[in-house]
């Protein structure tokens, strides 16, 4: 989520040239004020200042009632969709919190292909704190574009709390079923995998473990290069070096008796970005007639925190955010199975947003070059890799913004056979405006596949500072799991876990706002209705309302200025610590140039050697990654 661009006098630093033009602008834009200022507007701003107030509060007070009842509903997946459940992995012999879901569609399609005649698409959602749903939560959304394309739709789901003991290799197995079962239901149709977030690694393993059996792959601000990024864009990858390690995850999961909270990992997201929040309250406030509906109707989804297992985590912090083991073909999945992404034979396609700063497109391209270190190589390994990007889209509006959705979504879909068709080797996707006898298929663009050279991708190389943070966290890891953990877990239980999900600080500024938390609030939604009835909103030129909107976006801006000096004091501090490990080398190496130091796995290795040898699961093998 991106803070709307500010134009205010003090976004940038005027020249010195034009204080003469500005102190004129400036006094005509006063007069202008005092002249339309009278009474009058004012007491009309009055008015609609406290209405806007009552109804700002009684939002918020809706906002908590809604997630409270989504609580006690079980958290179920918000899809605007109907659907049937096909495979519930709770029942499998290693359980896990996942169900298959096919979504079913509201008419026979009139005027669209039969499903037999398109290859099924199997949606995966992240589990990144937050619930299922984010995918197919509106009309427009990757489930309404896929089904209004014919395809038969099918998403990946799951409950808020993990089984007990689950694995990452457990959801792996899941998830592999899931597409078997896909697969069965449409004979000669390889399913079409898309994954969003976090979802995308997930996809890009089921990709090498099921080759032959799927087919192409998009993966949508999903990254693969964890330690990519531009200093002072990216803060989020210096995590780990003030953190120490993975050892702080372990004990937050240790504290809620093998869980952890996804709750942590959204309030993450918000630090990231703390102008984006007050963007979004401000945006609200302002606009508090048309912004009601459609905050309430996000915030359900943002609010509602789900858990990971210990193992979980733990294997996706050591492994991808703190290892970056996935591109160098260390992902251990089990005692003898690594993961390949030479393995993968289905054409991939990545789309990425330079104006996603959780996900930028070094993480989402740089493992390219890593794993090709030219184009020949990718050509001789038979693979088909296509990247589209977006200049200015946040993280989120890659797979929820309804603009998104009715043209790169649409966009993708629409050009699947074409893209199958492809020789192999690196394309980007381009989409264009099409003129009125160009247009294809009654689309409102035209998509053309433009080759490129794996040697163009050129991003900022990683130092070498993030091996030895790597290393520090196998060491702090070691000891708290040694030494402590054990009596952490002694002193947690069912009781205390409980207690610090309530009360973390992110359920609590939103249940607060309920009646049932907060009863001197049970008068506020009949005085909301009553002034909701009787209305009238402020007039745009009102000279009050323009010089509120100017404070709020002026609050905005010492907010985001804020955050880049905090961002740029992390940078030094990981300097001072860690030897000038956030500084990125030129942007003309390519990323990981020097590629005789890199061992990558080789598939034989990374293969199973036998069914009987992975005793991860017992009598059954595990997948051969």
């Amino acid at each position: 989520m991106q803070a709307v661009p500010l134009n205010t006098p003090f976004a940038s630093e005027p020249e010195p040239t034009h204080h003469t033009n500005q102190a004129g602008s400036a006094s005509v834009r006063s007069d202008s004020f005092m002249s339309s200022a009278g009474p009058s507007a004012l007491w009309a701003y009055s008015r609609d200042f406290f209405e806007r107030s009552i109804l700002f509060w009684d939002t918020l007070r809706e906002r908590a009632d809604n997630l409270i009842e989504h609580e006690r509903r079980g958290l179920p997946p918000l899809l605007d969709f109907q659907f049937e459940t096909i495979l519930d992995a709770r029942h499998f012999d290693r359980p896990v919190n996942y169900v298959l879901m096919r979504i079913v569609p509201e008419n026979a399609s009139a005027g669209k292909l039969t499903d037999t005649q398109r290859p099924p698409v199997l949606i995966l959602d992240p589990r990144a704190g937050h619930g299922p749903g984010i995918g197919g939560f509106k009309r427009d959304s990757e489930v309404g574009i896929a089904l209004a394309e014919g395809y038969p739709v099918y998403f990946v789901s799951f409950f808020p709390q993990p089984c007990h003991g689950q694995t990452l290799a457990d959801v792996l197995h899941a998830l592999r079923r899931f597409v078997q079962a896909v697969a069965s239901r449409h004979p000669g149709q390889a399913p079409v995998l898309y994954g969003n977030c976090q979802a995308g690694w997930a996809v890009t393993l089921l990709s090498a473990d099921c080759s032959g059996l799927v087919g192409p792959a998009v993966l949508n601000g999903s990254p693969l290069s964890y330690w990519s990024g531009e200093a002072g864009v990216n803060p989020m990858r210096l995590a780990a070096g003030f953190n120490g390690g993975a050892w702080l995850t372990h004990l937050v999961a240790d504290l809620s008796d093998g869980r952890l909270d996804g709750a942590w990992l959204v309030q993450n997201f918000e630090n990231l970005k703390p102008e984006a929040q007050w963007e979004k309250y401000a945006q609200l406030f302002t606009n508090i007639d048309r912004e009601r509906e459609r905050f309430l109707a996000f915030e359900t989804w943002w609010g509602s925190f789900f858990f990971l297992s210990r193992e979980e985590i733990l294997a996706i912090v050591e492994n991808l955010f703190i290892g970056d083991q996935l591109e160098n073909g260390r992902f251990r999945i089990c005692e003898h199975c690594f993961a390949d992404l030479r393995r993968i034979r289905n054409p991939l396609v990545i789309f990425a947003s330079y104006g996603d700063n959780i996900t930028p497109p070094h993480q989402a391209l740089g493992w390219i070059p890593l794993v090709y270190k030219n184009t020949q190589e990718l050509i001789e390994a038979g693979q088909r890799i296509v990247y589209l990007t977006n200049p200015h889209v946040g993280h989120l509006g890659l797979f929820v913004s309804g603009k998104v959705a009715q043209r790169e979504h649409r966009a993708i879909l629409t050009s699947m056979p074409e893209i199958e068709r492809l020789r192999p080797g690196l394309y980007e996707m381009k989409i264009e405006e099409a003129e009125a006898s160009d247009s294809r298929q009654n689309q409102p663009y035209s998509v053309q596949f433009e080759p490129r050279q794996v040697e163009e991708l050129k991003f900022p190389k990683p130092h070498p500072a993030f091996r030895r943070i790597s290393e520090i966290s196998e060491t702090t890891e070691g000891l708290y799991r040694t030494f402590f953990s054990p009596f952490v877990q002694a002193a947690s239980n069912p009781l205390t876990a409980e207690a610090a999900k309530w009360l973390h600080p992110m359920r609590m500024s939103r249940y607060l706002f309920s009646p049932a938390f907060s009863p001197w609030l049970s008068g506020l939604p009949t005085l909301a209705k009553s002034l909701r009835g009787s209305r009238t909103a402020l007039s745009d030129d009102n000279p009050y309302i323009e010089a509120e909107r100017t404070f709020m976006n002026l609050v905005g801006a010492l907010i985001e200025r804020a955050r880049i000096n905090r961002d740029a004091v992390l940078e030094k501090t990981f300097d001072t610590f860690y030897g000038s490990g956030s500084r990125d080398l030129m942007p003309d190496h390519p990323v990981f140039q020097d590629h005789s130091t890199t061992e990558v796995q080789s598939p034989e290795r990374s293969a199973c050697s036998s069914a009987a040898a992975c005793r991860c699961h017992g009598q059954r093998p595990s997948i051969s990654i």
